[in-house]
């Protein structure tokens, strides 16, 4: 991935796609560990987040050399995390979810999609800066298929410049996700690809500053094209 031009690898040890059931905490340590350790020997330049929700484990992870902690809860699952990411002083992302991987999934709904994230995302970074979190060391991610429907998925990306008024990077994770082979009449994710590539160059377009991805070398192709045509 790195070879192919990523510039964060996103590592977690607990599935959190719909329907997932949770992984125990020592469980989610003995996965994540020992991997983050071979990881930060063999790429010691690389960046590298910890995707979870757990304060307990992201603080195992930035003491074994991550860098970044990807909270896709936003903050909501575990009281401590704002106080331990404040401590290492790392940047964290702070994603919307509505539910738990468990039962997102199960009928979502919202009275405005893009006001009810946004609110979300605004009060969860006003959290983070209380409790010591540089507001420079913020990520947003709206957080497609996290608690969405497809229609919330579309209308997420077709508004994605109203999150501009948060004023952070925003981070976009729409790789193969289920939205783009209902929508394009594929059977699975396999069959994801130029679904995934086609939302990237939107995503260029919009200038969305980081796109978590799969395929990195279809999708840094598909971004580094339309950077050439947007700085000539």
């Amino acid at each position: 991935m790195i070879e192919e031009g990523a510039d964060i690898l996103d590592v977690g040890a607990e599935s959190t796609r719909p329907g997932a059931d949770p992984v125990p905490l020592e469980e989610e340590i003995g996965r994540l560990i020992p991997a983050l350790k071979a990881l930060r020997n063999a790429l010691p330049e690389a960046v590298i987040s910890v995707d979870t929700y757990k304060s307990t484990v992201g603080k195992a992870a930035l003491e074994v050399g991550a860098d970044i902690i990807n909270d896709i809860s936003g903050l909501s699952f575990d009281a401590n995390m704002a106080n331990m990411v404040a401590s290492f002083g790392v940047p964290i992302i702070i994603m919307h979810i509505k539910g738990t991987p468990k039962d997102m999934q199960k009928d979502p709904r919202y009275d405005d999609v893009i006001r009810e994230i946004k609110d979300f995302l605004k009060e969860k970074m006003e959290l983070a800066v209380e409790h010591g979190i540089r507001r420079d060391q913020i990520i947003l991610d709206p957080g497609l298929g996290f608690g969405k429907t497809d229609e919330h998925n579309l209308l997420i990306l077709k508004h994605i410049q109203e999150f501009r008024s948060l004023e952070r990077p925003i981070l976009i994770g729409h790789s193969r996700k289920g939205t783009i082979y209902k929508v394009l009449r594929r059977k699975g994710p396999e069959e994801a690809l130029y679904g995934t590539l086609a939302i990237s160059a939107y995503c260029a377009l919009n200038n969305i500053e980081i796109l978590r991805v799969h395929d990195v070398l279809e999708n840094r192709h598909i971004v580094d094209m339309i950077s050439a045509i947007q700085r000539v």
